[in-house]
């Protein structure tokens, strides 16, 4: 393949759904699904992907039941502090984007712990979003740059996406997404905007490696004008 996206964006979606046709608990498909992520970001480095982009836990799964989110909580938490030496081994820098505010002490905790002890590694950028929200990245610039008090003549979209929460990393070439549905489902939806899109009909954590080689097949043969 001559083209290889540099910036890729994942839906991890369908794991619920997974776990339900099996006929096992849906706390089980969240597990399965996470560590196929390990794995995909390992195909992606391995592949000379630069940026993945995850989506962990939205704005909008907060309203799921207590226990689930508080098992999602754990399950992040573990993610990241089990696999630090994978990361480093991997030279994969972790960096979390989202409503940091909002999560148990002991994640945030474990959020800067992974995140310093990664920020030299270069093969692989992995930015895993956790309480992140389209809508919401776009408001928290806006605040930002209000809060900074810019002229609105000074304002364009160079310094606009400076305030984002993706700020310093190449827009999203690659946008894939597993489980069946076809939306953007309120994730980076200004860094999205001439992202190629893909749409896998398999549950995430059945997607693999072979699933991937055709996605970027698909992409290889794409034309990118971006307009013109």
């Amino acid at each position: 393949m001559q083209n290889i996206p540099q910036h890729i964006v994942l839906f991890p979606d369908g794991n619920r759904r997974w776990a339900r046709q099996r006929g096992i608990g849906t706390l089980e498909g969240h597990k399965q699904g996470y560590n196929n992520l390990l794995d995909f970001s390992e195909w992606c480095k391995n592949k000379g992907v630069k940026v993945l982009t995850a989506f962990g836990f939205s704005t909008e799964n907060w309203n799921r039941t207590k226990e689930e989110v508080d098992y999602l909580m754990k399950l992040l938490e573990s993610c990241l502090i089990d696999n630090l030496s994978k990361y480093d081994k991997e030279g994969t820098r972790v960096r979390v984007i989202g409503q940091r505010e909002r999560l148990p002490k002991s994640l945030q905790e474990a959020i800067k712990k992974t995140e310093e002890a990664t920020k030299n590694n270069s093969n692989l950028f992995l930015n895993l979003a956790i309480s992140y929200g389209g809508k919401w990245d776009i408001l928290q610039a806006v605040e930002k740059i209000v809060e900074a008090k810019i002229p609105a003549d000074k304002i364009d979209e160079k310094l606009f996406e400076s305030y984002l929460s993706t700020a310093g990393l190449p827009s999203p070439d690659f946008i894939i997404r597993a489980g069946g549905e076809m939306r953007m489902s309120n994730f980076v939806l200004w860094q999205a905007a001439y992202s190629e899109l893909y749409f896998s009909p398999k549950f995430w954590p059945d997607f693999t490696e072979q699933d991937l080689d055709v996605a970027l097949a698909e992409f290889d043969k794409r034309s990118r004008r971006f307009g013109k």
